[in-house]
């Protein structure tokens, strides 16, 4: 569900003229409340009974110390000198705002102090750089209630973050008065993600504070080490994670296993599986698929594409790239893993195709490779991992990768139009095999399914979850998962129903799961009603669980 605050800033307005606008729009009705109150005071107090409009132009010339002279024979009622004071002093100080606000920054073009926007932070995360698309990490910290300060040596960058309504500052991370003025005193963890510089920024960090947490970000998971031994506390590295993932979901189409679990506890897990080609599902509505009864496996919600349904439409039809939320013993989600699984068996032909080697390509391949799997790497020059070298948005390249007779590919290149149009090549060559793809853009996510992809993550997206993650603890089906699921206190709904909770309507998250004294359920009736003391087990997108957040101000708690 988007906020009032989201779909502002769809408007192509900037964070100071956004408030331009809120000002004006307040002094407005300001003067129209302050005309309304004198004209009903001259009538009452000194029986002088005038127009709206010549109290409006009392009010108007007292604000801007313009004059009133035609009134001021008049007063003799103390409370109507009172008012008139008021209405002077409220003029006086809305002079300087408006001179501030409006009148210097629209003729002198003035350079705007970013520091002087921050709000006091305390118990906050520093951001150092970032260069992950800022505002899907900005957006998740705020949804979470984190506060936080993103500091950039790129002056552009951090004025139109600051325009946007983000509190981004402009300076270095190497700079320890940089990070001083970003408040690090005060702060609970910084988060870096400075490349090349990543060692300088520790190092300056660990200089003025020796106890705070520090978050890196790379993408050499080669650099882990080095990075620990300076000083970080935790090293994360999104792209190697999103493609052990995509290489994951790729070797899950040759066997049962299942990925992407968690464990509830009682003998309940929720997990996230992906239709594959060929299975006996595609094709079949929901209501008609009778999963529930020949598995014992119930689905809670599925991505169609390329949007969360909680609950599925039952009349929606499962395609090949439909995911698929279920919930049950681990028993059950095995059998519904094989029963949902394409008509086939292993053989020694199974082969994987990997276009591009660089972070997310090695560590798909090194998961291919693990699983046993044959395994074909593209990339533009050949070498001892790389079979193929070309490019892989040509034919030629992809034929010569025997693409045509490939039973996956996963697709790591770093251009997202190079990625998409070597999805619609590869699809045109071989319509049976599935394609999992990385893209650099959040938004390019549906247009990688629509081009004919089976499966698409972000690099943004997984970025900012692995981070929530760690600075939040808050449960989720994988780093890389596309549902958020999480478990919080009942204490709000107390002495409610569910169906009287209307969670759902409320927010866009469903109850799972409910644990109390005698244990876990993942059987929730309507009726129920909460006494306050349960964990309930919720599932949704990224705005429904922050919504739960804001509307039943309650702290996630991990699984």
């Amino acid at each position: 569900m988007e906020g009032p605050l989201q779909r502002l800033r769809g408007i192509d307005l900037s964070r100071r003229n956004r408030l331009v606008v809120y000002y004006l729009t307040g002094l407005v009705v300001l003067v129209v409340a302050y005309a309304v109150v004198y004209n009903v005071t001259m009538a009452r107090l000194e029986g002088v009974d005038q127009s709206l409009i010549a109290s409006v132009e009392f009010v108007v010339q007292t604000m801007t110390t313009t004059g009133y002279g035609q009134d001021s024979g008049v007063w003799s009622h103390p409370g109507t000198f009172l008012f008139v004071i008021l209405t002077q002093l409220s003029g006086i100080g809305l002079g300087f705002f408006t001179l501030r606000l409006v009148v210097i920054p629209l003729f002198t073009g003035a350079e705007v102090d970013l520091d002087s926007r921050l709000t006091p932070k305390s118990d906050h995360v520093i951001i150092c750089e970032y260069s992950r698309d800022s505002t899907v990490l900005l957006d998740e910290l705020e949804e979470l209630d984190i506060e936080y300060v993103l500091l950039t040596s790129s002056r552009e960058a951090a004025t139109e973050l600051s325009n946007a309504g983000y509190a981004a500052i402009h300076g270095s991370p190497q700079e320890e008065s940089a990070v001083e003025r970003a408040s690090i005193d005060t702060a609970r963890a910084v988060i870096t993600d400075t490349g090349d510089a990543t060692v300088n920024t520790i190092l300056t960090i660990r200089a003025l504070r020796s106890d705070i947490g520090i978050v890196s970000l790379t993408d050499d998971s080669g650099r882990r080490e080095i990075l620990l031994e300076t000083g970080a506390d935790t090293v994360l590295s999104p792209r190697g994670v999103l493609g052990r993932r995509l290489a994951e979901k790729a070797v899950s189409s040759f066997s049962t296993d299942l990925i992407d679990t968690v464990d509830l506890g009682g003998d309940i897990e929720v997990a996230e599986v992906p239709v594959d080609h060929g299975s006996p599902l595609i094709g079949t509505r929901i209501r008609n698929a009778n999963i529930r009864e020949e598995t014992g496996a119930t689905i809670i919600g599925a991505w169609i594409d390329g949007e969360l349904q909680l609950p599925p439409d039952p009349a929606a039809v499962i395609r090949a790239n439909t995911v698929l939320v279920m919930i049950g013993g681990h028993a059950e989600l095995a059998a519904f893993s094989e029963f949902s699984q394409p008509v086939r068996t292993r053989s020694d032909h199974d082969r994987i195709v990997i276009a591009g080697h660089g972070e997310v390509g090695q560590a798909a391949r090194e998961t291919v490779v693990e699983a046993g799997i044959e395994t074909t790497v593209i990339d533009h020059e050949a070498g001892e991992a790389v079979a193929v070298g070309g490019d892989a948005t040509e034919e030629a390249t992809l034929t010569e990768a025997s693409i045509g007779t490939a039973d996956a590919l996963v697709i790591g290149l770093a251009d997202d139009s190079s990625a998409l149009l070597t999805t619609v090549l590869a699809r045109s060559l071989n319509d049976e095999m599935e394609i999992l793809l990385r893209v650099s853009d959040t938004d390019a996510t549906r247009k990688a399914l629509t081009a004919g992809a089976d499966y698409a993550l972000s690099v943004p997206r997984v970025s900012a979850r692995m981070i929530a993650r760690e600075l939040r603890g808050e449960d989720v089906l994988a780093p890389a998962s596309q549902v958020r699921f999480i478990q919080a206190p009942a204490t709000p709904l107390a002495g409610t129903t569910l169906a009287e909770s209307n969670i759902y309507e409320r927010t866009g998250c469903r109850v799972i799961a409910v644990e109390d004294d005698d244990g876990i359920s993942a059987t929730v009736a309507p009726t129920r009603t909460f006494d306050g003391d349960e964990r309930l087990t919720l599932v949704g997108t990224d705005a429904a669980i922050q919504a739960f957040h804001k509307r039943y101000d309650v702290a996630a708690e991990s699984s």
